[in-house]
């Protein structure tokens, strides 16, 4: 049985964070949400710079992206009166990096700089808006620390990658009552799985994140020195051994782009970009029945990266299991109903299940969304020739 013709096989997944989405044009809203969470675990006592010796890096030579110059300092204090209650001070400062009459700041996904660099070019990701509000919060006095929000992740796709972007945000005040603060995409949402960041991480997140920008730009060298750093600050964040992993196996080392992907997994199982990439490096060495395996590991509930079911789909497909090959298109269709190549996946199925009408209407569908996705013309092409 012919299979979907599609490039994908060869897609890695590479970890960002940039708000809603690394890959989407941004609509900037804003928004706070207070929390009533228990609180959450404070930072080492020994200064940042005494953490970042303890890894074996000179701490002159390392990048705190949250470094603030006395120009900034003093913008701070000039926009935010000390006279004001703390939790106004907050909201002050919010509306002064945001509004029209402030800093202005736009949202740019895809620009992750440090809180100089967002201070001067007026733009921000959510990850570096968030340098820029902690570090002016505790310019200012006011307890600020870095949150990860595990609940928020979109997927997209840029040429052989697959875009796994997360969600880094600030929350400022006392940790039993903390308001959690909102710079992204989509207005701010009740959070389920917030996790406190310590400085520590936060850099070696800038760091992973400067490293996939230069890995998408095909920077091979620089994105392998950003991501070993990552590494090395923090070797428990299994995303910037992901990433790590992608940037060795594009540089032709696969020895270390497996290690690197089995490290990540060895912080934490269930790190599907991990099993993801394994079996995209499989894959190119021939090792189909691992690919199987693999993805195989990915089919959880939790999963909700549209692109590993379009993997298991074709899987099923080529191993003429149409009825697996449905269940698995149209998860990812239900991950993301306006991904064109899951429309014109189940257009492929329905075409080998002898169903032609609704292959047509399937084409129509992803013609709307996408008409140059691989598959949207691969599916064109095969109902041409009937």
């Amino acid at each position: 049985m012919a299979g979907p013709l599609t490039k994908e096989e060869s897609l890695s997944t590479l970890r960002s964070f940039g708000g809603f989405a690394l890959l989407v044009t941004a609509v900037l809203a804003l928004g706070c949400a207070s929390t009533a969470s228990a609180g959450f675990p404070r930072d080492s006592t020994r200064s940042l710079q005494d953490q970042i010796a303890s890894r074996g890096l000179d701490p002159d030579q390392v990048l705190v992206p949250f470094k603030l110059t006395e120009e900034m300092i003093d913008w701070a204090r000039d926009a935010v009166p000390d006279s004001i209650p703390k939790q106004q001070q907050v909201d002050r400062l919010l509306e002064a990096l945001t509004e029209l009459r402030g800093l202005n700041l736009s949202y740019r996904a895809d620009f992750t700089g440090t809180a100089r660099e967002v201070f001067e070019q007026r733009q921000a990701n959510c990850l570096s808006f968030t340098h820029l509000f902690v570090a002016m919060a505790r310019a200012l006095g006011l307890e600020s620390y870095f949150l990860e929000i595990d609940d928020v992740e979109t997927f997209s796709r840029e040429g052989d990658l697959v875009i796994r972007a997360g969600h880094i945000t600030a929350a400022a005040g006392p940790v039993h009552e903390p308001k959690i603060l909102e710079f992204s995409e989509f207005p701010a949402s009740d959070y389920r799985q917030v996790r406190h960041i310590s400085d520590l991480t936060a850099v070696a997140l800038f760091y992973s994140n400067r490293g996939a920008e230069y890995l998408r730009a095909h920077e091979l060298e620089k994105a392998i020195w950003w991501l070993e750093r990552s590494v090395v600050l923090d070797p428990e964040l299994a995303d910037a051994w992901v990433n790590l992993g992608v940037a060795r196996r594009w540089s032709g080392d696969n020895r270390l782009a497996e290690a690197s992907y089995r490290q990540a997994l060895e912080i934490d199982p269930q790190t599907t970009a991990a099993y993801h990439n394994l079996a995209a490096l499989y894959r190119h060495l021939g090792d189909e029945a691992a690919v199987r395996d693999l993805l195989a590991l990915t089919d959880r509930r939790d999963n909700r990266n549209p692109f590993t079911y379009l993997e298991l789909g074709d899987i099923s497909f080529r191993r003429g299991d149409l009825e697996a090959a449905e269940r698995f298109y149209r998860r990812s269709m239900r991950l993301d109903p306006e991904l064109a190549a899951a429309h014109a996946a189940l257009g492929q199925w329905a075409f080998q299940s002898g169903r032609q009408r609704e292959a047509k209407k399937r084409l129509r569908q992803a013609r709307r969304l996408d008409p140059e996705e691989q598959r949207v013309r691969a599916l064109t092409a095969m109902l041409l020739s009937h």
